[in-house]
């Protein structure tokens, strides 16, 4: 508890912040994962041509929340090495991007049309995987963010509850 009031008391129970400290460490090290897997696939990428097949903004809540955001999706098909692959990754990370509102996602995919060609990039070792931005995306560090958060309260919440 810190002089300014705010108090993040955490789970009553030993088993609650066991869980929550378990969680926090799965999802840190999942985000820690995508994040250097992302990071090679950028480093290793080669260029490909790429026909853009579809534009879309999906839209989800998170349950019971009216808490809305958007994911733009750009399907494209592309070739590599003489095999053909279609893919909807806009960025490296199997953690997908979401945007807090809808003009966001959709400048996302604006620079895209239809039937257009556009420049994928493609690890050689998956080349399932095509993408078409040559950059990193933030998802995997907010998950990393969130995880540690649930680290040190369940972290904290077990040694307080095995102490007292």
């Amino acid at each position: 508890m810190g002089d300014d009031g705010l108090t993040i008391s955490g789970p009553s129970t030993v088993r609650g912040a066991v869980l929550m400290l378990v969680i926090g460490l799965a999802a840190t090290g999942y985000g820690a994962y995508d994040y250097t897997q992302q990071s090679n696939a950028v480093e290793d990428a080669v260029e490909v041509d790429a026909t853009i097949t579809d534009l879309d903004i999906e839209s989800t809540s998170a349950g019971s929340s009216t808490d809305v955001s958007y994911r733009p999706t750009v399907r494209f098909t592309y070739e590599y090495e003489g095999t053909a692959y279609a893919s909807t990754n806009v960025f490296p990370s199997t953690i997908s991007t979401n945007y807090d509102t809808e003009s966001t996602a959709r400048s996302v995919v604006e620079e895209y049309a239809v039937d257009e060609s556009a420049t994928a990039y493609v690890d050689p070792s998956d080349p399932d995987a095509g993408f078409l931005k040559h950059r990193t995306s933030s998802a995997p560090l907010l998950a990393i963010t969130i995880g540690l958060f649930f680290v040190l309260v369940g972290g904290s919440s077990a040694v307080k509850r095995t102490r007292g």
